[in-house]
């Protein structure tokens, strides 16, 4: 054979391997990895309790205050966080299922309303809470099937309307709008309309797979237009509804990958109409237009920061900071839409 056939034949083979090569490594990225090297619209800003990074050293002169004084009250820790209700990451609230408690979070220091620390076990199912104009917070229990009201200086908490009749109360959000209560009724598959007083006004749906109709919904988050976002759970949807409990437009199906459901858990959106709901089987969350259509997700299965472990609720304040209640690792984690997107965003429209 020519010689120059031939070296051409072998460098084109010694090409060809480090093009394989080069694939196979590429292939071979974690998924940590990879998640670095895409864009990334969301940033981790803290989480409660603080964040402790396993390389830190310790601190010699907070041994030597601890050794003199002794050491400072331990706080109560979390145990499944389930949901949050937030001004600011400065201030938020967190309803603990596995503690039966409110933490009251102020500066990084949580504290526990007395009224709801003489509680001691009384609650059995906390479930999700929303804040009220002024501020006040109402919450769920789903055993004991009761909506609970807390005080704006958070001194007193009683039942709203005990005489209102739910079955298994979840989801629960206040319509700015209508100045109404929506809260979901997870064993009579409906959601009950209330207003201000806890009257009941009118209720929306059945048992069912067409429009309109639920087979276990959990979550709901109404937006400052009034549109109601509801976790439709084992049909794998989210359904929209109106102010006036119309239905709008449904999206989701059961799946194993990016856009589809498998346990669909907390929901809500941020300022730009961007719907992100919580997935605890995926350990992630995504973002979805009100299409419908999936853009984006974050989180992935593990204990560091960014990661979960069967998440649930969220919130997303006014500006745009995300608080995800990263349940069986016991905290809250904070993030924030950046401005990477803020900007493509501006172009784009």
């Amino acid at each position: 054979m020519n010689f120059k056939i031939l070296s051409k034949l072998l460098i084109t083979g010694i090409l060809v391997n480090l093009i394989i090569i080069k694939v196979y490594a590429q292939d071979s990225l974690s998924v940590k990895q990879r998640a670095n090297t895409a864009p990334s619209y969301i940033s981790w800003i803290s989480q409660y309790p603080v964040y402790k990074d396993k390389k830190t050293q310790p601190n010699f002169l907070k041994f030597l205050v601890t050794l003199v004084f002794g050491k400072s009250k331990k706080e109560q820790p979390l145990t499944r966080p389930v949901a949050v209700c937030a001004v600011s990451p400065q201030n938020f609230m967190i309803l603990d299922q596995g503690s039966k408690s409110i933490f009251d979070v102020q500066d990084k220091k949580a504290d526990i309303p007395r009224c709801i620390k003489k509680k001691g076990d009384y609650f059995s199912s906390l479930v999700v809470m929303c804040s009220l104009p002024d501020n006040e917070i109402l919450f769920t229990d789903s055993r004991l099937n009761k909506i609970y009201r807390l005080s704006a200086n958070r001194k007193k908490e009683t039942v709203l309307n005990d005489s209102l009749q739910l079955q298994q109360p979840t989801g629960i959000a206040y319509s700015e709008l209508t100045k109404q209560i929506w809260v979901v009724e997870t064993n009579a598959h409906r959601i009950s309309i209330l207003n201000d007083k806890g009257e009941l006004v009118k209720t929306i749906g059945k048992r069912g797979e067409d429009t309109g109709q639920f087979n276990f919904p959990t979550s709901i988050w109404i937006d400052k237009s009034g549109d109601a976002y509801i976790v439709d759970a084992m049909n794998f949807r989210i359904q929209i509804f109106n102010s006036r409990g119309e239905f709008v437009t449904s999206f989701g199906q059961v799946g194993d990958v990016s856009g589809t459901f498998a346990r669909p858990k907390g929901i809500a959106t941020d300022t730009y109409g961007n719907i992100y709901v919580v997935d605890g089987l995926f350990h992630v969350v995504q973002m979805f237009d009100r299409a419908g259509n999936y853009l984006y997700k974050f989180g992935s299965q593990g204990k560091d920061k960014e990661q979960f472990w069967m998440p649930s609720g969220i919130y997303i304040d006014s500006r745009n900071y995300i608080y995800v209640a990263d349940s069986y690792n016991s905290r809250v984690q904070i993030f924030h839409l950046n401005n990477r997107y803020e900007n493509e965003k501006k172009y784009s429209d």
